[in-house]
């Protein structure tokens, strides 16, 4: 199933999520697959007939190749505008190195030898390599990342009516400032919400994967009992032994965050290309980490530093939430969510994965560009005053896309029996 390109209203989801968060209503199953970008390695323009990867014609470009060092940026917003509101992103597979063909080797014994140019001769070991005419093309990988969420809000505005409620202009004035500061509020429960969405989306994608990435979904306590030789339940961990638990956590979190400063195919997905894989690096400056902070609130003061520590991920790239989808009591570490994914069987399209309900969710740690909010347009326009009632109205309108790029970096902590 194809992102559809054409404007998907999300009034209704951003309802949903700003309900559950603020403790309106209990956890539920949220779909968000009509609203995630979750990448298509073909858009409907065709592809350019040299590589045959990349598509010939698109609003944005990201360029997703770093300089890699032998030792080696909370979800990442990017701007396409309406003119350009769909996303290409360009990676590339790894090439192994060639045979040498300055030398007689034991693979190809006559390199160097009197009357042989510089075509392939012969069978090895007695044979020569090809020229140095010989091709040997980069291979990209190209995601297509497209897609509109939209939705508007309103505010009336009375004009004189209202005055007579007050004694004074000054009160007067207070009240009308209650009210915008409201909205405003209203519409930073939205933007919060929108985020989460992002996030609860890749978490349970990521989940869903794990048959394809197993690396990227680690279920803790399976983790602490085969490193203990223990078989303790999860809710042993999370009380009784909750100090032990989030040391040993804290260990794991660390060594994996060192682990993703190496270029490695361990901890994202790729299209299967014989021989070749999609290696991807994530250096410190580069990764996130989100994690459910009342475990690290009940646990001892000597547990909780380790984890803000420098050396390993700084206080700004780190942040911490008190409930991932609803802040019902009780509810705090569960998702329920049906994502968008990438179909591992036919990349061209991505597709809907299973519901994913998942009841204790640590955190995450990833690479910055592996989720990203791309904010298309949003604007406040007022109506003409409405002159025999005396009113008008403030019309909020937003355009937004999800993009989860499963070819990065992400890493999913959670606990299961």
């Amino acid at each position: 199933m194809a992102r559809a390109l054409t404007p998907q209203d999300a009034h209704a989801l951003m309802n949903m999520l700003v309900h559950q968060a603020t403790g309106q209503d209990q956890i539920q199953v949220t779909d968000t697959s009509s609203f995630v970008s979750a990448g298509e390695t073909v858009l409907a323009t065709g592809l350019e007939n040299t590589m045959n990867a990349l598509s010939i014609i698109v609003g944005r470009t990201l360029i997703a190749v770093r300089p890699y060092q032998a030792k080696l940026q909370i979800i990442n917003a990017l701007n396409t505008d309406l003119y350009t509101s769909r996303l290409r992103k360009i990676s590339f597979y790894t090439r192994d190195v060639q045979a040498a063909g300055d030398w007689n080797t034991d693979l190809y014994a006559e390199n160097l030898k009197d009357g042989v140019d510089n075509g392939a001769h012969g069978t090895a070991p007695a044979a020569s390599l090809p020229s140095m005419w010989e091709q040997n093309q980069g291979i990209p990988l190209e995601m297509n990342f497209a897609g509109q969420s939209v939705w508007d809000d309103s505010n009336t505005v009375y004009l004189n009516q209202l005055k007579v409620a007050f004694r004074d202009e000054a009160s007067f004035n207070k009240f009308m400032a209650g009210i915008v500061t409201e909205k405003a509020n209203d519409h930073a429960s939205v933007k919060e919400a929108w985020n989460r969405s992002i996030l609860l989306n890749r978490m349970a994608g990521q989940y869903d994967l794990a048959t394809a990435v197993p690396e990227s979904s680690i279920n803790m306590t399976s983790r602490f009992n085969q490193y203990y030789g223990t078989s303790y339940t999860t809710q042993d961990l999370l009380t009784t032994y909750l100090d032990q638990f989030l040391a040993f956590f804290i260990s794991e979190f660390k060594i994996i965050s060192d682990k993703l400063e190496n270029r490695t195919n361990l901890y994202h997905w790729a299209p299967a290309k014989p021989g070749h894989i999609l290696a991807r690096h994530t250096p410190k400056n580069r990764q996130r980490a989100i994690m459910f902070t009342p475990l690290f609130t009940r646990a001892k003061a000597q547990v909780l530093p380790g984890i803000f520590n420098p050396q390993y991920l700084n206080v700004d790239q780190f942040e911490g939430v008190t409930y991932w989808q609803s802040n019902k009591p009780g509810d705090e570490m569960k998702i329920k969510v049906k994502p968008a994914i990438v179909n591992t069987s036919n990349p061209a399209e991505q597709t809907v994965g299973a519901d994913v309900e998942l009841d204790h969710v640590l955190g995450c740690l990833y690479d910055v560009d592996a989720i990203m909010t791309d904010f298309q347009y949003e604007s406040a326009m007022a109506t003409p005053i409405e002159a025999r009632k005396r009113y008008y109205n403030m019309w909020y309108h937003w355009s937004k896309n999800q993009i989860s790029d499963y070819t990065e970096n992400f890493i999913l902590f959670y606990m299961a029996d």
